[in-house]
């Protein structure tokens, strides 16, 4: 009898410790998944800062669906220093080459390779008046449904995130 109860009592520890193990396993992959979340939400607030910080008349320079696609050619005036202005159309384009840096992850590096990032990031930004809709687009770990009925930006997939954040600037 004590026997049995021995094996009963060792199959329940193993069932708790591999149940613990699978939530360990599940806890990692959300935590990944919020993190890109998290990330995402920081470029698109990111984009819109930058926008506000220029000129509102250079807003539609923003317009583009394709961040992330290409890496823009580096502008030629970087806009860091008090001896060298820029223009509107500069900081515009400065910003741009940096947001698509951030979307690709080249701000970290690690042994030759993007770190950082959002896996398959794409931008998407779109202007009407002041009205600012900035979309930010990447490839999750785990199937979903895909959002294109709320917006085309990205690469369509079944495993697509999108977040989208709106704003006014005048």
């Amino acid at each position: 009898m004590t026997f049995i109860e021995v094996l009963v009592a060792l199959f329940l520890l193993i069932v708790g410790v591999l149940g613990a193990m699978a939530m360990q396993a599940t806890v990692k992959k959300s935590s990944f998944d919020a993190m890109q979340r998290s990330l995402a939400s920081a470029l698109a607030q990111d984009m819109i800062e930058r926008m506000r910080s220029n000129d509102p008349d250079s807003l539609a320079t923003y317009a583009r669906t394709d961040y992330g696609v290409a890496l823009d050619a580096l502008p030629a005036n970087r806009c860091n220093t008090f001896a060298s202005p820029c223009t509107a159309a500069q900081m515009a384009a400065n910003d741009m080459y940096e947001w698509e840096l951030a979307l690709i992850g080249a701000n970290v590096v690690q042994g030759g390779q993007n770190r950082g990032g959002l896996i398959g990031a794409r931008g998407c930004v779109a202007h009407a008046n002041n009205a600012i809709q900035v979309v930010v687009s990447w490839q999750g770990r785990q199937e979903t449904v895909d959002a294109q009925k709320v917006n085309a930006c990205g690469t369509a997939g079944n495993k697509r995130r999108q977040v989208v954040v709106e704003a006014f600037i005048n």
